[in-house]
């Protein structure tokens, strides 16, 4: 760390001298002081990133110093100096808080090496916090734009269900937020300080999901040369996210309703069961009910699932809330372009407005980033949109004949096969545009039994 500030702490004035002169060649910003209740009296009025403090001192011991400067502040880090005889008293400081020691007498190296390792060590502290902050304040409710009533809804119901342990079943057209929604539940839990782990169930073939999920020892199959730790493994702890629940086998469907009532993993190729406490949030764009009905999901596993259901509603569904989400995309562009904010025109907010969104607010954010990128005015216009915006240039969701309103399945069908159609069935093109892995267009494609014209 450039510029950090040190305090020495050695009853011996020649040493602090020695200290000062040193350190403040090798760019350190040096106290020095050869009275520890001084010393006490620094660390209460001023922050230093580290203290250097001999351990045998008359007034008061460096352990005592260790005590009161780490009930002043519990992160200051503390490097003693002990003569080579007193090595078990260093051991004793290490145990109650401190970072490191050195023997007297000491190379240069040694005590330069020593400070550098401990200030490595908290700044990559300070990033890791930094980080967790940054994550939590991302990952939060409020995050969630939107003030239709179906929105506030949904978020008092999920942050109501964040304090508690139950399994919750998230649903949701894809580009909702589905995920948004699950790590926000995650970062209000009690289990926020622990790992949040997500998979895409459509997105891997049955075997390998399996071994994603629940590890697998050494030799289990081809190409297994040594013990996995599945993901539940790796959430342990924390809050595991299944999305696309509705995607797996029914061999997975199993597995995945043993870890809900049994609590226990078994790894590929193991003999004995492994215990996770993971709290689990699924999630889902298919109407699980009717797959229930045809046999494709087990009834078992969709009400252990179904604790806590959460409907996030489509774009289309709470259009009021398509100005606050344009206004917040293009501020979020305008802070990372590092560019003057960009306007809309009210005639371009209005056909906004008058798009049904079937790719939902990612399809939003896709459109608004694309016309931001490239338009070169200070107000983004109707003609700065895709010729499918400014047409309404959607698929036909039902028959026109259909009888009430199409299931979630039906519209996702539905748009799914216009996609193909409009891609000329490139079916990486079709991916991107949809939202979703290229893995999980094969999937759909099987499940509904598309097949390209």
């Amino acid at each position: 760390m450039e510029n950090a500030r040190l305090l020495v702490v050695d009853d011996e004035e020649s040493m602090c001298k020695f200290m000062q002169i040193f350190l403040s060649k090798e760019g350190y910003d040096v106290t020095a002081t050869a009275d520890p209740n001084e010393a006490v009296s620094k660390i209460e009025k001023e922050d230093y990133d580290l203290v250097i403090a001999d351990l045998m001192m008359p007034e008061m011991s460096g352990l005592e110093l260790l005590a009161k400067a780490k009930g002043i502040d519990p992160g200051l880090n503390v490097i003693v100096m002990t003569a080579f005889a007193s090595v078990d008293s260093a051991i004793e400081a290490l145990k109650k808080g401190a970072s490191d020691y050195v023997t007297k007498p000491f190379k240069v190296d040694e005590i330069k090496i020593a400070i550098q390792k401990t200030l490595e060590q908290k700044k990559i502290v300070r990033e890791n916090a930094t980080l967790k902050r940054q994550l939590k304040k991302e990952f939060q409710f409020d995050n969630f734009i939107g003030a239709s009533p179906q929105i506030i809804e949904m978020k008092r119901l999920a942050e109501r269900v964040a304090a508690t342990d139950s399994t919750v079943l998230i649903r949701g057209e894809s580009g909702t937020g589905k995920e948004l929604v699950a790590r926000a539940i995650h970062n209000h839990s009690l289990r926020a300080g622990k790992p949040f782990v997500s998979i895409n169930c459509a997105a891997l073939p049955e075997t390998l999901l399996e071994s994603e999920l629940f590890g697998h020892s050494r030799g289990a199959f081809t190409g297994a040369v040594k013990d996995k730790e599945g993901l539940f493994k790796v959430a342990d702890g924390g809050t595991f996210l299944l999305d696309e629940v509705g995607e797996t086998s029914s061999a997975i469907q199993v597995k995945l309703l043993r870890v809900l009532e049994e609590k226990e993993i078994t790894p590929l190729g193991a003999t004995r069961p492994v215990p996770v406490d993971v709290r689990l949030i699924a999630s889902t764009n298919a109407d699980l009910e009717q797959d229930v009905k045809s046999g494709k999901f087990r009834a078992d596993l969709y009400y252990r699932l179904h604790v806590i259901p959460i409907l996030i509603p489509a774009l289309r569904e709470r259009k009021e809330d398509i100005k606050l989400l344009v206004n917040h995309f293009l501020k979020r562009l305008a802070e990372r372009e590092k560019s003057r904010p960009k306007g809309m025109t009210e005639p371009a907010l209005k056909m906004l407005c008058a798009y049904p969104w079937p790719g939902n607010v990612r399809e939003l954010e896709n459109v608004i980033e694309q016309a931001y990128l490239l338009c070169k005015k200070e107000q983004l216009d109707v003609e700065d949109f895709p010729e499918r915006v400014r047409a309404g240039d959607v698929p036909q969701l039902v028959e026109p004949n259909h009888p009430g309103t199409p299931t979630l399945e039906e519209v996702e069908k539905a748009y799914i096969y216009w996609t193909l159609e409009k891609t000329g069935w490139q079916k990486t093109k079709a991916a991107q545009i949809l939202g979703i892995d290229a893995s999980t267009l094969y999937r759909k494609i099987e499940r509904y039994q598309f097949k390209d014209k």
